[in-house]
């Protein structure tokens, strides 16, 4: 190829956030004619880490021809609504339940931020008299607003499974399913040069085989490149069914004791998962009835989403649907609403099971019906899913004999169950087997994992003869096609 031709066909790749952590995953692939965002995570962190990481961009927005969003997980698409108040403009394209779900987990997060303002600015500390005080720490704003991030919704494109769409003048897009959770994509981007296409894939996120409710992850061949998630990139994880089966002998033995059994558990999919796994338990008479109630109004919005989007589920639930045999409404399953209802939940010493939010137990009602449960040891706290370090989940899933709810000290008599069989994302031999599937391929990039993990699955890959590199945040790569 002429000197010429090479500056002609320059492709490069940055790498923005979700690098060698788990959160903010966005990635940007400029081409000789456009300049494409992939994701646009928010970043967790510290409350000015939060602001200052998610507010400085090492981009223009408003150069960016088009934004491709893999799937609804807040750490993918949450910051769009920031990058629209920083003059975005282009598309956003994602598949239809991708758009449904953001349309609620957007404005969820914009509520959550107002709402941490508010109390931010209502403890600020102020100076009284003459007595010498400590300057009130910064106080910022939120990100964006409920409303904004509604407003940021009229900016999707929807696409189906398997269209091949004209992005851009030089590029390609086809979404298929990547088996994560509702309408979750891996992603081929074609890059049309002067000799050939360059083709990259992007599985971040990846799921599992056999998960229920969804597809299994489509394979991506004949890449040229291959950008890959390493969340659980040095673990292993237990099969569903193990779950399933765990889940089956907890009830059973909660009920038994007359007690309570309270699921921290994330609004988006994991609620979901339980509730299927519920209805078989008790379609199979495999658990005694017992009355279910889903604490959440955002899981009850986002279960409303599921039911609307039959067709990115699997056989198996297409099949019960078509019988009239629905997983998410079924005898003796309540979806709460009402706050007061909620409360009266606490005061009702039956036998039950209560799905309540938030995941890791920081906020949310959950809170409520821990502080209210914990301390009876014929009740059971049960986990299906990561509680990071520091959070009220972690000490629940360390058992610490005293935990602190509200400021206040309860002591920990409940059972606590720990499932953690019910991951949504690939593991080591998941993640290996998928390289190895999409083989052969010039380079894949490992993004979106901790560090222990990312190297783990680096060293995994090495032993199967396949490379891989491990990029630093804004570090820019070139594609070459020699």
């Amino acid at each position: 190829m002429r000197k010429a031709d090479r500056r002609r066909d320059l492709v490069s790749l940055k790498f923005l956030g979700g690098v060698r952590t788990v959160t903010g995953s966005s990635h940007l692939l400029t081409t000789p004619k456009s300049r494409i965002l992939i994701d646009a995570g928010i970043f967790y962190g510290r409350r000015e880490e939060f602001y200052e990481i998610n507010t400085t961009l090492a981009y223009t927005p408003s150069r960016i021809d088009a934004l491709v969003l893999s799937h609804a997980h807040i750490d993918h698409c949450g910051n769009i609504p920031t990058l629209l108040k920083n003059g975005l403009r282009c598309r956003v394209y994602a598949t239809s339940a991708t758009r449904d779900l953001c349309k609620l987990m957007l404005a969820d997060s914009g509520r959550v931020q107002e709402e941490d303002f508010g109390y931010l600015k209502k403890i600020a500390p102020r100076s009284r008299g003459r007595r010498p005080h400590p300057p009130a720490p910064k106080v910022r704003g939120p990100l964006y607003t409920q409303r904004e991030a509604q407003r940021s919704i009229s900016q999707f494109r929807p696409l189906h499974y398997g269209q091949h769409f004209r992005l851009t003048p030089d590029t390609m897009v086809t979404f298929l399913d990547a088996g994560h959770i509702l309408g979750s994509s891996v992603v081929v981007l074609d890059v049309r040069l002067s000799q050939k296409y360059l083709r990259v894939g992007y599985a971040v996120d990846l799921g599992r085989k056999d998960l229920p409710m969804l597809n299994d992850p489509t394979v991506l061949t004949d890449l040229d490149y291959l950008i890959l998630e390493s969340t659980y990139g040095g673990r292993r994880h237990d099969p569903i069914s193990q779950a399933k089966e765990k889940l089956r002998e907890t009830i059973i033995r909660t009920v038994a004791r007359n007690g309570k059994i309270i699921i921290p558990s994330f609004a988006l999919e994991r609620t979901q998962e339980v509730l299927y796994f519920i209805s078989e338990l008790l379609q199979e008479r495999a658990i005694p009835p017992i009355r279910i109630y889903v604490d959440s109004p955002l899981a009850s919005r986002i279960t409303e989403v599921f039911r609307n989007n039959v067709h990115y589920m699997d056989h198996t639930v297409k099949d019960r649907l078509g019988r009239n045999d629905s997983p998410f409404d079924f005898l003796n399953l309540t979806y709460v609403r009402d706050r007061e209802e909620s409360k009266a939940l606490n005061n009702d010493k039956r036998p039950m099971i209560i799905i309540a939010g938030s995941g890791m137990c920081e906020a949310g009602r959950v809170l409520h019906h821990l502080k209210n449960n914990i301390t009876e040891s014929r009740n059971t706290v049960l986990v299906v899913g990561y509680m990071a370090k520091d959070t009220l989940g972690r000490k629940i899933v360390e058992r610490q004999k005293v935990v602190r709810i509200y400021g206040l000290e309860y002591e920990l008599n409940a059972e606590v169950v720990v499932i953690n069989g019910l991951s949504g994302h690939a593991d080591q031999s998941d993640l290996v087997e998928y390289v190895r599937a999409s083989s052969p391929v010039r380079k894949v990039f490992l993004v979106h994992g901790e560090e222990d993990q990312i190297h783990s699955l680096s060293e995994a890959l090495a032993r199967e003869q396949l490379d891989s590199y491990i990029p630093q945040k804004n570090e820019e790569v070139v594609l070459g096609l020699e």
